[in-house]
C-alpha cells in the first residue's frame, strides 16, 4: 500500500510543479509572509517573534490552500483521467493519501521558506526556539486539515473554480462565521463554539501553549474530511 501511495503522492508533486496556480499561489504566499515580516515583526522596538506572522498567514490560508487543491480531483473529473485511476490497482483511499501527501508536502515545501524570516528574526532579538518550532508544528497540522478539506470540496464538482469556492466557503464557516457565532453567544454556547473553531486551536500552537487535544482536533477533523472524499469516490465508481 505504501508503495502505490508513494508513487501517486510523486505524481501528484510532479503536477503541482508543472502548475501555473501552484507558482501563483506560492508567489503570492512568499509574498505576503515577507511582507507581514516587514511590516509587522522586523521593526524597530517590535516583539522579536513569528506569532503576528504566523496567525495572519493561518487567514490568509483560507484562500490560499483551497487554490492549491481545486484541481485535484476536479481536473481528473474534467479530462476523464479519474476513470484511469480508477480501473488501476490502486484503492480510493489509496488514491486520496496520494493527493493528500503531494498537496502536504508541496505546503510543507512553502512552508519552509519562511524560516529564513526566524533566522534574519534571531539575529536581532532572543527567540524562543520551542515556541517557534510548536507554532510550525501547528502551521503543518492547520495546513493539513485545509487540504483535507480542500480535497473533499474537490471531489464534489468538475469545475475547479466551483471546487475553490466550495473550500474556502467551508474553511470560512470553520473559522470565520463560527468565530463570529462566539462573539455574540455566551455561557455554554461559546465555549462549545470555541471548542470547533479551527482557529482557536491553532492560536494554541502559535502562543507555544502545548495540549493534546488540539492536536488530536486536527488529526480527527483531517481524517474526517478524507474520510469523506474516500466516500465520495465510491460514490462515484458505482454510478
Amino acid at each position: 500500500m505504501m508503495q502505490r501511495v508513494s508513487a501517486l503522492t510523486q505524481r501528484e508533486l510532479s503536477a503541482a510543479f508543472l502548475s501555473p496556480v501552484a507558482y501563483i499561489v506560492a508567489a503570492v504566499f512568499l509574498v505576503a509572509s515577507g511582507y507581514l515580516f516587514m511590516s509587522n515583526t522586523l521593526i524597530d522596538g517590535g516583539e522579536a517573534s513569528m506569532r503576528f506572522m504566523l496567525d495572519t498567514m493561518a487567514w490568509l490560508l483560507i484562500f490560499a490552500v483551497p487554490m492549491l487543491t481545486m484541481r485535484q480531483l476536479a481536473d481528473e473529473f474534467a479530462t476523464g483521467t479519474i476513470e484511469t485511476l480508477m480501473t488501476a490497482p490502486v484503492s480510493d483511499m489509496e488514491v486520496v493519501l496520494g493527493k493528500f501527501f503531494g498537496a502536504l508536502i508541496f505546503f510543507v515545501a512553502l512552508l519552509l521558506t519562511t524560516l529564513m524570516h526566524v533566522i534574519l528574526l534571531s539575529r536581532y532579538g532572543q527567540q524562543d526556539i520551542p515556541a517557534v518550532l510548536y507554532g510550525y508544528v501547528g502551521m503543518i497540522l492547520l495546513g493539513g486539515l485545509y487540504i483535507a478539506v480542500g480535497l473533499f470540496s474537490s471531489s464534489l464538482t468538475k469545475h475547479q473554480l466551483v471546487a475553490a469556492i466550495i473550500g474556502v466557503a467551508v474553511l470560512a464557516l470553520m473559522t470565520v462565521l463560527i468565530d463570529a457565532l462566539a462573539s455574540f453567544q455566551g455561557g455554554q454556547w461559546r465555549v462549545v463554539l470555541s471548542n470547533i473553531n479551527v482557529l482557536h486551536h491553532y492560536h494554541n500552537f502559535s502562543r507555544g501553549i502545548f495540549d493534546t487535544k488540539d492536536i488530536v482536533f486536527f488529526l480527527t477533523g483531517t481524517a474526517l474530511f478524507l474520510f469523506l472524499t474516500v466516500k465520495v469516490l465510491e460514490s462515484k465508481r458505482w454510478r
